[in-house]
């Protein structure tokens, strides 16, 4: 199969159907899934059909799709933090949307990617050329792209094996009674309010550690460290609002109120780590606080006294 991606099942989707393990491994809908299904996955050689179980260790061979997915390039300012011939690693500001959705379709990271790497399209998912992952529209932080067709299945196989490390800062509500923890529990959409998502019976597997950083008793706020186990989405969020420790300043899953400096969702993608896809060295990128949240952190490290 030319233009192909192979993908070796890991343990914790044997036995699984072939379109969720599929939708798993590539961080894609289930109707995504199926639909390259249809253009022709291969299991073990063997032709797939979407209710076909997957075994540990098995191959699954993707047809890459090639298709625009609608995606424009559009002249974007982008802060791009590094860049070599594989591998882009660009700091998204919070506020911008990563890749086209429902009810948006302009002015997005993918978008500006495409512009100025025009090389990028047939590289990965439509609509998202070269987007290994993702961030939502309101975290800051650091993403991974691949340049080439080779690189990104390598770094979507390291990632779905959890072979990439990715290190956010949060300020949320509460203090802790450890100064370490592990969030396990699944994640699916919240029965109630389908944009959502929530901790579910039957959901995905997810598992957030955090580490509390700083701890401020008078407004009642802790800075923390969060490494995602998972890639869920908004598992951070989700996660820490399941244990009443919601991220200030997130109006979706909170009604607490941030302090007054506050005026977005304090959760910045803060470090990566991973194996270069071509050399095999190990690299690490790291973003800084931005302003907007060093300035909301000194407003509780020093509050004023009236």
């Amino acid at each position: 199969m030319a233009d192909a991606l192979r993908l070796e099942v890991p343990q914790r989707l044997d036995g699984d159907r072939v379109d969720k393990a599929l939708a798993e491994m590539l961080e894609l809908s289930r109707a995504r899934a199926r639909a390259l299904i249809d253009q022709g996955v291969l299991i073990d050689g063997a032709p797939a059909r979407p209710s076909d179980r997957v075994r540990a260790g098995g191959v699954l061979v993707t047809p890459l799709p090639t298709e625009s997915g609608g995606l424009e390039p559009e002249a974007i300012e982008l802060r791009v933090v590094h860049e070599d011939p594989d591998l882009i690693v660009v700091d998204k500001p919070a506020g911008l949307v990563v890749h086209p959705g429902s009810g948006h379709r302009g002015s997005t990271l993918a978008a500006g990617l495409l512009h100025r790497y025009p090389e990028l399209e047939g590289v990965g998912d439509p609509g998202r050329w070269g987007l290994v992952h993702r961030l939502d529209r309101d975290t800051s932080g650091l993403l991974l792209v691949g340049r080439t067709r080779f690189a990104f299945d390598r770094l979507r196989a390291d990632l779905a094996a959890r072979r990439i490390s990715r290190v956010y800062t949060a300020l949320v509500h509460g203090g802790f009674s450890t100064p370490t923890g592990t969030i396990d529990a699944p994640i699916g959409a919240d029965p109630s309010r389908p944009t959502r998502r929530a901790v579910v019976a039957g959901g995905k597997p997810a598992v957030t550690h955090y580490e509390v950083l700083e701890y401020f008793p008078e407004s009642g706020l802790s800075f923390l460290e969060v490494a995602l186990g998972t890639g869920r989405t908004h598992q951070i969020r989700v996660h820490l609002a399941a244990i009443d420790h919601p991220v200030v300043g997130d109006k979706t899953y909170s009604t607490l109120r941030g302090p007054p400096k506050s005026t977005r969702l304090f959760l910045h993608a803060h470090r990566l780590g991973l194996s270069h896809p071509i050399s095999g060295n190990l690299v690490s990128f790291v973003s800084p606080l931005p302003p907007d949240l060093v300035a909301v952190l000194e407003s509780v490290r020093e509050p004023e006294h009236g």
